[in-house]
């Protein structure tokens, strides 16, 4: 195959941290808070924005608090369940690295002795119907490391007893989630919108909060884990976490860049604008495998297809693989595509909203050469 001449325009395909929103220039953003404190009345009113903004673009049902936390989606995954799990049985599911890394903290850090694990390999999903949702449930809505993502939120009930605790980063702003199923859902800036890494975001729901405010856990909570002051029946939630008062110092630069994120997501056509064009992106590599044998789709059942993590397996051997990735990067047609350290040898593109569809048709013929570059 003759070398193509049309290269993606942005060749970032990265898994995170992602392609910044199209246009993305540095100069636009609103730097008023830069040099301020946080604390200051700017400073509330923008990290303030951050949680009101985001929850009505996602149409969070009333009620749900959102807050910026640190460390990012683990950080706000880590205060989840060091803060909420102990007083029920907790099913655990896992398909992929970051899924078996909440398992191992469950079981091996938080020492929980009522644990049920569901797991499946790469490119599947565990049972959904053996949940047992008299327990709490943790689970990822998209494996990132595997392109293998819960179809919906049909398999779980709303009249569950315990909470539905749902690392989401790489699925918000991509993907149609019931909120009303999930009672803590994570994400991080760096994922769908193609903010900066560094902070996460935690929602909660009423239920979430309850749980809060009614159970201590028996283990020391370092300070950036503490979401209540102690009372003497329990907790009270620390509201201001959740009203632009965090818990540590956060970078405002990087909050600007996520207003300037939540604000193209208004122009795209707010949520349904970005689920969209992350459907867009992924039609035009299920197009690409659709003619080309010798290429595949991780995740094993076309439901559990993800629109943003687009994991694909290549007949060739492992270490070819691996020249395929770099012959792109290269190329200057795709940086960072090798699949995840973890996860079967393959490439991974990100497909999420702020990746054009068009660079998507430019790289697809570029795999198709370097495929025979590298095949000899």
């Amino acid at each position: 195959m003759t070398k193509p001449a049309r290269k993606p325009q942005i060749p970032n395909f990265s898994s995170g941290p992602c392609a910044k929103r199209p246009g993305y220039d540095v100069a636009q953003l609103d730097l008023r808070a830069l040099g301020r404190s946080h604390r200051s009345s700017l400073g509330k009113a923008l990290l303030g924005a951050c949680s009101t903004e985001t929850a009505r673009i996602l149409g969070l049902p009333a009620g749900y608090r959102v807050g910026t936390v640190p460390a990012s989606d683990t950080g706000a995954v880590e205060m989840a369940l060091w803060s909420l799990l102990g007083p029920r049985g907790v099913d655990m599911l896992a398909w992929e690295s970051f899924g078996s890394g909440w398992v191992k903290d469950v079981v091996s850090q938080l020492k929980l002795q009522d644990v049920t694990r569901h797991e499946a390999d790469y490119g599947l999903l565990p049972d959904l119907s053996k949940v047992n949702f008299e327990h709490d449930v943790v689970f990822t809505w998209n494996g990132t490391t595997s392109g293998v993502r819960v179809p919906n939120g049909d398999w779980i009930p709303d009249d569950r007893a315990g909470l539905t605790i749902c690392d989401a980063t790489s699925a918000v702003f991509a993907m149609d989630m019931p909120w009303h199923k999930l009672d803590v859902i994570t994400w991080s800036w760096q994922k769908v919108l193609g903010g900066e890494g560094g902070h996460g975001m935690l929602v909660l729901s009423p239920r979430a909060v309850e749980r809060l405010e009614t159970y201590v856990p028996p283990w020391p909570l370092p300070k950036i884990f503490r979401l209540t002051t102690p009372t003497k029946t329990g907790g009270k939630l620390m509201e201001d976490i959740f009203a632009g008062s965090p818990i540590n110092t956060p970078s405002m630069l990087c909050v600007a860049d996520y207003l300037d994120a939540l604000q193209w997501c208004d122009r795209v056509g707010g949520l349904a604008g970005t689920i969209a064009r992350s459907q867009a992106n992924l039609k035009v590599v299920e197009d690409f495998v659709a003619t080309h044998p010798w290429i595949h789709f991780l995740a094993q059942a076309p439901e559990t297809r993800s629109n943003t993590s687009v994991c694909l397996t290549l007949d060739l051997p492992a270490e070819q693989v691996k020249a395929l990735a770099k012959l792109l990067e290269s190329e200057g047609v795709a940086y960072d595509i090798a699949a995840y350290k973890d996860a079967p040898p393959g490439l991974r593109i990100w497909c999420g909203a702020t990746v054009e569809q068009s660079d998507l048709e430019a790289l697809m013929p570029w795999v198709e050469w370097g495929y025979g570059q590298v095949r000899g």
